[in-house]
């Protein structure tokens, strides 16, 4: 087995954050540092370690959703000493990681999993998840500018993919509206609403692919049922 699917099979990393290790020289296979991505290795005979940690396959794959508060950053640690959503699954049998990512000022659904395999595949932009986000947007925002985000806007010099964009409520305020998009740029929504001269007073996001939010309270985490885990394997 090549020495990338391995640590994803192990739930240390999706496959892509796994070569990265691999060529930063942070994995040894029998107390050397193996630098090459593909090299193979024996599940049964060899030793694999990360950062001096040895490793193994995780027979029992978990898919959890969970309802990330606002003020948690979505990071296995934080330099900085803020709050994790890891530190809500310190408890967990498992390790666990984020798939994708979830602002700190951002709420809403996350999923995780010690499926390496399947997180980066969900994440590949050829697979084009959906994701919706229920977004309060600052005063009230036009028809035309509702028509701009629909159409794509550009955002760090490159135009969005058109996105879904249904106005849910709006008065002289705010602005409520449900965007679907299926890319996953760094703060995409956010700077999208930029680019039409408003900003996001609150970001919520209520779906990923297959899995809904629904009535799943803050803080709290629920299993993925076997038909949303079999809808989002590609």
């Amino acid at each position: 087995m090549r020495l990338q699917k391995y640590l994803a099979s192990c739930g240390v990393a999706s496959r892509r954050n796994a070569e990265q290790m691999i060529l930063d020289g942070r994995v040894s296979v029998n107390g050397e540092i193996v630098r090459v991505l593909g090299t193979q290795v024996d599940e049964q005979s060899d030793t694999v370690q990360v950062d001096g940690s040895i490793v193994m396959p995780e027979t029992e794959k978990h898919y959890l959703a969970y309802n990330k508060p606002v003020g948690e950053v979505t990071t296995v640690s934080d330099p900085e000493g803020r709050a994790t959503v890891m530190d809500r699954f310190l408890d967990y049998p498992v390790r666990l990681f984020p798939v994708g990512r979830l602002d700190y000022d951002s709420e809403g659904l996350l999923l995780l999993t010690n499926d390496g395999d399947l997180m980066n595949k969900v994440l590949h932009p050829s697979f084009e998840i959906q994701k919706s986000y229920l977004t309060k947007v600052s005063n009230n925002v036009s028809d035309q500018e509702i028509r701009t985000l629909r159409k794509g806007v550009i955002i760090d010099g490159k135009l969005t993919s058109p996105a879904e964009v249904r106005l849910i409520r709006h008065d002289t305020f705010s602005t409520d509206l449900l965007i679907t998009i299926h890319e996953g740029r760094n703060r995409q929504v956010r700077k999208m609403i930029d680019a039409i001269g408003h900003q996001v007073v609150r970001l919520k996001r209520v779906r990923f692919g297959p899995v809904l939010l629904g009535d799943l309270p803050s803080g709290m985490w629920r299993k993925l049922t076997d038909e949303e885990i079999k809808k989002l394997r590609p």
